[in-house]
């Protein structure tokens, strides 16, 4: 799911009633219980990822897709 280039595509569904990280069709789905306000989503699925994959969320960039349920993240090695 992580290309050669440390992206991860990811679709989001924010004010969930669980966390969790789940693979669906061949696609990486993360629910967080944050209401999309002030980017407290996007925060909440870079510390579930960076969880999930065992790293500090400062290793966990969002690259693109700050207003959508479609995002991109970089992951640092």
């Amino acid at each position: 799911m992580i290309d050669g280039e440390g992206r991860l595509a990811v679709r989001v569904t924010p004010g969930a009633k669980v966390e969790m990280l789940e693979i669906a069709a061949g696609k990486l789905l993360a629910k967080v219980r944050a209401k999309p306000e002030d980017g407290k989503a996007n925060q909440a699925v870079r510390d579930l990822l960076a969880a999930g994959l065992g790293l500090a969320s400062s290793r966990v960039e969002l690259l693109r897709g700050a207003t959508s349920r479609e995002k991109q993240f970089r992951i640092a090695e």
